[in-house]
């Protein structure tokens, strides 16, 4: 169980890292979604699962900590707003700039077509 835990966070920040240095806009905010969703899952598990563990004292004889449970609703709703931040900043510089690349500019065209440049 803790080592599909562990895959899944992996598989989650690997993607969300690929993502993020992509070089349009839409891309990074999928990583950073991502990414935020693995730390999220970090954080969880670093409450140490407990099945049918209660987070009151003196119901059960197994306890759950209740804290990475809170930070991990916090942190929802943190990444909930900065995503919602981050596509309308991605919006607003689309209209500014006309295109979707993160740095404003579009790629150079290196090579790709320099076979065509005898054609008008």
């Amino acid at each position: 169980m803790e080592a599909l835990y562990a895959l899944c966070v992996g598989v989650l920040t690997t993607c969300g890292i690929f993502l993020t240095l992509r070089g349009r806009t839409f891309p990074v905010v999928m990583g950073i979604t991502l990414l935020s969703y693995a730390v999220n899952l970090f954080l969880f598990s670093s409450g140490r699962l407990v099945l049918n563990g209660a987070a009151i004292l003196g119901v059960s004889n197994h306890y759950a900590d209740p804290l990475p449970q809170a930070l991990v609703l916090t942190a929802i709703v943190i990444g909930f707003a900065m995503t919602a931040f981050v596509v309308i900043l991605a919006m607003r510089a689309r209209a500014d700039l006309g295109n979707d690349h993160v740095d404003g500019r579009p790629p150079i065209d290196s090579g790709r077509n320099e076979h065509r440049k005898d054609r008008p």
